[in-house]
């Protein structure tokens, strides 16, 4: 029940090294330095997709939305892919891609026709205006993680770099199903 003076103020996350001080407290057989590493990243990785997420209502487009533009968009001119393939780069099932172009075609970021060359496959074509959208997000983006990394010297963000590109490695080759959406997650 909130206190008489007011609504009360939501919990606050522990400190990093409180929260691995009570993971001690209560699993001794813990690695601090594991769980400092991990728990870091994990909390790195949530506040991001906030910062992200944020910056891309402002711009008038979701996370979701990002993320297929960005797909188009390294598969190079002229930015086209079939649904399936785009589902199976984002980790989606077809209905979750589908529902997502309808969105897009709406918001004339992308078209969607058939193949002239195969009129039962369906082409998704990143348009002027989704090309345009995809540019202002990445010029926000790029500013957002510049400053994110603003602290770090051009060596640190080397090695970081290097470093992470380890762990995720050693993570897709014990998880190689793990790339998009798991069903028992959603």
């Amino acid at each position: 029940m909130p206190a008489a003076d007011g609504p009360a103020s939501p919990p606050q996350e522990l400190d990093l090294d409180e929260q691995i001080a009570a993971y001690q407290r209560e699993f001794p057989e813990v690695d601090p330095q594991v769980e400092k590493v991990v728990t870091a990243l994990g909390r790195l990785n949530r506040r991001m997709n906030v910062g992200y997420g944020r910056h891309l209502s402002a711009l008038g487009i979701s996370n979701a939305e990002w993320e297929v533009l960005k797909a188009l968009v390294v598969v190079g001119k002229p930015y086209r892919l079939g649904p399936g393939d785009l589902a199976k780069r984002l980790g989606l099932t077809p209905a979750a891609m589908t529902h997502r172009i309808d969105r897009m075609v709406t918001e004339c970021l992308v078209t969607r026709d058939r193949d002239e060359s195969n009129r039962v496959r369906v082409i998704v074509e990143l348009t002027d205006e989704g090309r345009g959208k995809w540019l202002e997000t990445m010029r926000m983006a790029a500013a957002f993680e510049a400053d994110l990394l603003q602290d770090l010297s051009t060596d640190e963000r080397a090695v970081l770099g290097e470093v992470l590109q380890r762990l995720l490695r050693r993570v897709e080759v014990a998880q190689p199903d793990a790339g998009g959406r798991l069903e028992d997650l959603d």
